[in-house]
């Protein structure tokens, strides 16, 4: 039988693409007052891989990924992404949207993505929100799935990923040794 083992923290990354730059530093503030400090900021990457959101957002579209100090449960990327949701309505104009948001988190093993929208390949996980698989990491580097978002297979943004999941095994690595310094401190006031 196998035994429930609480699942790794992961790096909260959100990623976000905007017509009008100038609306990131706001959002970087709000985003930092709902999840603390902001540790790592992809460049500007152009978002024009898709038409999609033209019609709504206007174009040319700019895509900008950042990645938090704090650790998240991997098991609150819905909660999350209501979270954003709601960031994202603050930034309505005239019913449309003037940023898009996309929260995700990333482990060892894997990029994930939260989406509103149902697929084969999603996962629910409360809330009106899918659990999306985007990359994987093996052989050293993040490997494409047949799903991937477009944007998601760029080089720049992969290896964007691949500096913050680096970033993140420190950052691991500090916790579990802050954990054992603690159960060690316990043990020895447990034998005085």
């Amino acid at each position: 039988m196998s035994q429930a083992i609480a699942a790794t923290p992961a790096k909260l990354v959100i990623g976000a693409f905007m017509k009008d730059k100038a609306l990131f530093l706001e959002l970087a503030e709000i985003l930092e007052k709902k999840f603390g400090p902001i540790d790592m900021v992809c460049p500007w990457l152009p978002f024009d891989f898709t038409d999609y959101y033209s019609k709504e957002m206007g174009g040319p579209l700019f895509r900008r990924v950042i990645s938090f100090v704090n650790l998240i449960a991997q098991d609150s990327l819905s909660e999350i992404k209501a979270i954003t949701n709601k960031i994202e309505s603050g930034f309505l104009n005239n019913n449309n949207r003037g940023i898009n948001i996309d929260p995700g988190y990333l482990v060892h093993e894997r990029f994930v993505l939260a989406t509103g929208k149902n697929f084969t390949h999603r996962i629910y996980v409360g809330n009106g929100t899918y659990a999306d698989l985007t990359l994987v990491f093996s052989k050293g580097s993040f490997q494409d799935l047949a799903w991937t978002y477009p944007d998601y297979k760029s080089k720049l943004l992969k290896n964007f990923l691949a500096l913050v999941r680096k970033k993140y095994v420190t950052d691991i690595k500090r916790l579990n040794s802050d954990d054992k310094k603690h159960d060690r401190l316990c043990r020895l006031r447990n034998t005085r």
